[in-house]
């Protein structure tokens, strides 16, 4: 289950944007800034919501957001030939934090505390075993269970789904059960990750 191989269909459907970035002189490293900066607003709205509230909207709308400046920084770097190592780290820095922010959002709005430390730790080491890999001579491992773009669209799914209802389950409410969802998965794709470089090694 993974988004990563609808790559190129992102890519044909953000050119638009790309072009405006582009023309507008907007820097790669300046998108980046700015989806950190979405996806804290979403952790804010998300830490404020209750179930049934509309914050929880506002928050899958900049999850959404997030999910596409995180495409375009990239796009526009390869479009302006501006891409480095440099970037590459300040995209990548910034996305854990990004993820950080969002998911300590979602535990502060749920008050599932432990619950979100698992979904943290899962999350922040199937990121790390992505890139662990290519440290080590391979590939950037970008497969598994759930990615992150696939993480950002359930993200985006259940808590705009959250708006709109107070169901739950087992005394969890939805946004509570998506927490459990990604400590089970998360760690779960850390280890796939390190099954396929230990493998490849």
């Amino acid at each position: 289950m993974t988004l990563d191989q609808y790559r190129d269909v992102a890519d044909r459907a953000l050119a638009p944007l790309v072009n405006a970035a582009v023309s507008l002189g907007i820097t790669p490293n300046g998108i980046s800034v700015l989806a950190f900066a979405v996806a804290t607003a979403a952790g804010a709205s998300y830490w404020v919501a209750d179930p049934g509230t509309l914050p929880y909207l506002l928050g899958a709308v900049l999850v959404f957001c997030n999910g596409v400046l995180d495409l375009l920084d990239g796009m526009v770097a390869r479009r302006t030939d501006t891409a480095s190592a440099a970037g590459d780290l300040l995209d990548h820095v910034l996305d854990r934090y990004a993820d950080i922010v969002v998911l300590v959002g979602l535990a502060g709005g749920t008050g599932e505390f432990a619950i979100g430390l698992a979904a943290v730790t899962g999350v922040l080491m199937t990121s790390y075993l992505g890139t662990q890999a290519q440290a080590v001579g391979l590939d950037r491992v970008y497969g598994g269970l759930v990615g992150r773009a696939d993480r950002l669209a359930i993200i985006g799914v259940v808590t705009a789904v959250a708006a709109f209802t107070t169901a739950g389950y087992a005394g969890l409410s939805l946004v509570g059960l998506l927490l459990v969802f990604f400590a089970v998965v998360g760690h779960l794709t850390a280890l796939q990750r390190f099954y396929y470089a230990m493998r490849a090694l």
